[in-house]
């Protein structure tokens, strides 16, 4: 008897189906993370100690400043990371975009503070990278360039600078659909790890990769549903780090929907002063639950009030820590209750990821290339460089 071809599927989707519908790159990069997130960890156990020597003397220097940089979700980040590493590291650390940069360089580049300068870029080739690049070396004395990158052939790959480091990272994290997912992970977690102490994350990678491959898994029947109610509208609130993670969440969704879906982020105290007011009934409200508890009871604080004010179509917490009387309305990641919160950022961004994705489906795009009018790209156009004596 012949045996019968295995089916291959990604996001429960077969792959024929998605390579028809123009979705394949943005569901295997989807599902690909938790593989690549070990890969990306085993890459900079093997550069430890080339990196600790190229960054220490910056982060070990009070009188030094870490910028986490890049554009888009690549600036988020650092919106992300930055509260965490500016408490771990003796230098001050701040997340500024290289739009923020470029645009005026003069209120975020001291030319006196040394600078260990953390460039995002999953093609590396943004014109603002570059840009942000040559304006720290121009007007900062003493820097030094960490470039995280997923594009060997890629300009950022390439500066040409006196002091440079570069995580060049597996080739398959260089998305090939229009949305940055498992560039956007494995970038985040390289940072961390090259940034946190030698070893800090061997204990704590493979509960991150099974939660995220998990999450993948068994959340897709909620999420597709979710999808198909067809809200207009749906907010992403988080705090601390979380927060970052709801404004990349947001802009996902964005993407994928071709703007179809209006998006909003916020923190969940932050939402109450004048944002809730675009909650109506056809409003989707994704809250991002922390594991600190004090941070935990403010969630769940603005979680009940929305619920009792019985006007979003629904209000889904995503938590490690779930409540047995909110199973219903909870996406449970699972394995991670003992967690902190940095540790969430994979598992919790995979959901909005799967999320994003079946909407876009649901509303007849195509999530490797949602735009067909080409109003926006892969990679950004249009943008015209100016130096402050033009």
């Amino acid at each position: 008897m012949q045996a019968t071809p295995m089916t291959i599927e990604y996001l429960g989707v077969p792959e024929a189906e998605l390579q028809a519908t123009g979705a394949l790159h943005t569901a295997r990069e989807i599902e690909q993370q938790p593989a690549m997130l070990a890969l990306t960890h085993d890459l900079v156990a093997q550069a430890r100690a080339q990196l600790d020597a190229f960054i220490q003397p910056i982060a070990d220097n009070p009188r030094a400043r870490v910028i986490l940089t890049g554009a888009g979700t690549s600036s988020f980040i650092g919106l992300c990371l930055a509260p965490l590493l500016d408490r771990q590291l003796a230098a001050r650390v701040d997340a500024v975009a290289t739009t923020d940069i470029v645009s005026s360089p003069y209120l975020y580049l001291d030319p006196d503070a040394p600078l260990l300068l953390v460039s995002f870029g999953r093609s590396g080739n943004s014109p603002e990278s570059l840009a942000a690049v040559e304006l720290a070396e121009a007007q900062v004395k003493d820097v030094r360039h960490l470039v995280v990158t997923c594009n060997a052939d890629g300009a950022l790959n390439r500066v040409q600078v006196k002091q440079v480091q570069t995580l060049l990272l597996p080739e398959q994290t260089h998305d090939a659909s229009f949305a940055m997912t498992s560039s956007y992970s494995c970038m985040m977690y390289a940072t961390l790890a090259a940034l946190s102490p030698a070893g800090a994350l061997d204990e704590r990678i493979g509960a991150i990769t099974r939660a995220t491959a998990r999450v993948i898994q068994e959340q897709l029947p909620t999420l597709h549903d979710l999808a198909l109610r067809g809200c207009d509208r749906v907010v992403y609130l988080g705090s601390g780090f979380l927060q970052g993670l709801a404004r990349e969440a947001a802009l996902k969704l964005g993407e994928l929907s071709n703007g179809g879906v209006a998006t909003l982020f916020d923190s969940p105290l932050g939402f109450r002063h004048g944002p809730k007011t675009f909650v109506t009934d056809k409003t989707l409200v994704f809250v991002f639950v922390s594991n600190d508890p004090l941070t935990q009871r403010y969630d769940h604080d603005l979680i009940d009030e929305l619920r009792r004010d019985r006007v979003a179509a629904r209000i889904v917490e995503v938590s490690a820590q779930p409540r047995q009387d909110a199973l219903r309305d909870t996406l449970v990641v699972p394995d991670m209750a003992q967690a902190t919160d940095v540790d969430l950022l994979w598992s919790y961004v995979a959901v909005a990821q799967v999320y994003a994705f079946h909407v876009s489906r649901s509303m007849g795009l195509s999530p490797d290339n949602p735009n067909k009018a080409g109003t926006v790209n892969r990679v950004v156009q249009g943008v015209r460089l100016y130096t402050q004596s033009a």
